[in-house]
């Protein structure tokens, strides 16, 4: 089997909220090919549901710092916290001037809260924030001729010498593989649900990258850092677990027992109401508890969390009349392949960005709603750090085509690197 070679000047991995803000803020005499596994709107930040934190004056500086410490455990970065919030409303003027449409009252922004928040702060569009987000940034680079979107194509490696990437290894829906010699390379190929069996992650979504990286020696950092949400509707169906957004606490859903007696409080960041539940289902030897959205008004239900209704109401349950089960699953990872505040990870010429990226501004766990407005600040932060350099960059003729022999079982390859990655985790787990 002979591997063809194609070049571009930028090869980005992912067709989330993180690939797309990097993809579009790249000129337009700059090349970019970017590829994702499935379709384009199979990125879990499409599921994103409660919304995007931003700064809402400098009163708020102290108080979003600290809620985002607090949730992390204080083994946060400083530096990358504050990087992130200063650059938060100025990620959401590009994403209104993009065509975002955010909810509004009397065509003024509405912000909601969600658990971990001493105030409210997130942007939202009814429950489907990601998908208004992701969707609107992908029909902007639909309209940029450089940029190129692959469908259904799979990065199988990366092309490597001397510690500096020099593009991938991928496989299209054909089966055809090729390599792609780029000048630089950015990972956002999102998280790792994909390995769990409960998960409200896509199931193709099995962190490929981290095996890869972990292949070629780039340094990773917090890898166990694995957020469990709190709530995820129950099902006894196999499959992705579908997430009732935390902002449906926010607005006043309380969690109940099986007795239907309220048993924590719901506002207090993820890891610590996944705690509460867990101990609560152990008590009850129940597989849920309960969560009651009777504090929420009918009207609010419908115009503020429709998605999430309709699919209550599919799978047998009426929110606005009755308690719903939930059961927390995983939702997040918090560690990844370690970048510095441009996103840069320990090779050349490689950034990561997105879930799959560890700057460090999460810590240990998520502050609710910061994933997708860390994902673009970062981005965009490797976007300018890529067109700083790029114009003193060429393509070398001495790389080479991947090696075919590599490349002749794919589902075992798919297989070694899920077992890379299981690996890596219980061995940073059992480091503590």
């Amino acid at each position: 089997m002979e591997i063809n070679m194609k070049r571009t000047d930028v090869v980005i991995i992912g067709t989330g909220a993180a690939g797309l803000y990097c993809a579009l803020h790249i000129p337009e005499e700059i090349n970019v090919l970017m590829i994702t596994k499935e379709a384009f709107d199979q990125s879990d930040s499409f599921l994103a549901q409660g919304g995007m934190c931003m700064l809402r004056d400098e009163e708020d500086y102290e108080g979003y710092f600290e809620d985002t410490m607090r949730a992390g455990h204080y083994e946060n970065d400083k530096k990358s916290v504050e990087v992130m919030i200063r650059s938060s409303q100025d990620v959401a003027k590009e994403l209104l001037a993009y065509g975002v449409d955010f909810n509004r009252e009397n065509g003024k922004l509405v912000f909601t809260r969600e658990g971990g928040h001493s105030r409210p702060r997130i942007l939202f569009h009814e429950d489907v924030t990601g998908k208004e987000i992701t969707g609107t940034l992908y029909e902007n680079a639909k309209k940029r001729k450089n940029i190129t979107i692959l469908e259904y194509t799979t990065m199988l490696d990366i092309l490597e010498k001397d510690n500096c990437c020099y593009g991938i290894v991928m496989q299209d829906q054909d089966g055809t593989i090729e390599s792609v010699q780029a000048k630089y390379t950015v990972f956002a190929c999102g998280g790792l649900g994909g390995l769990y069996r409960h998960s409200t992650n896509f199931r193709h979504i099995t962190g490929d990258a981290l095996a890869i990286a972990k292949k070629h020696a780039i340094t990773l950092e917090h890898v166990d850092y694995i957020q469990i949400h709190p709530t995820t509707l129950y099902s006894e169906k196999p499959g992705r677990r579908f997430l009732i957004s935390e902002s449906v606490r926010g607005e006043g859903a309380i969690l109940l027992n099986k007795k239907k007696e309220r048993f924590c409080n719901e506002l207090l960041p993820r890891d610590v109401v996944t705690a509460e539940i867990k101990k609560q289902m152990a008590a009850d030897n129940m597989p849920y508890v309960w969560l009651s959205m009777e504090r929420i008004p009918k009207e609010e239900i419908e115009t503020h969390f429709p998605n999430i209704l309709q699919r209550c109401l599919e799978e047998g349950y009426d929110p606005t009349k009755e308690c719903i089960p939930v059961v927390p699953a995983q939702h997040y990872f918090m560690g990844g392949i370690k970048v510095d505040l441009s996103s840069k990870t320990s090779m050349n010429r490689l950034y990561a960005v997105g879930e799959i990226s560890c700057n460090g501004v999460h810590g240990k766990n998520r502050l609710a709603s910061n994933s997708l407005l860390e994902s673009m600040v970062f981005a965009k932060r490797a976007a300018q750090a890529i067109c700083g350099e790029i114009k003193t960059v060429t393509f070398d003729d001495t790389i080479k085509e991947a090696d075919a022999a590599l490349y002749a079982n794919i589902e075992k390859l798919k297989e070694e690197y899920k077992k890379i990655v299981l690996d890596e985790i219980e061995r940073e787990k059992q480091s503590h």
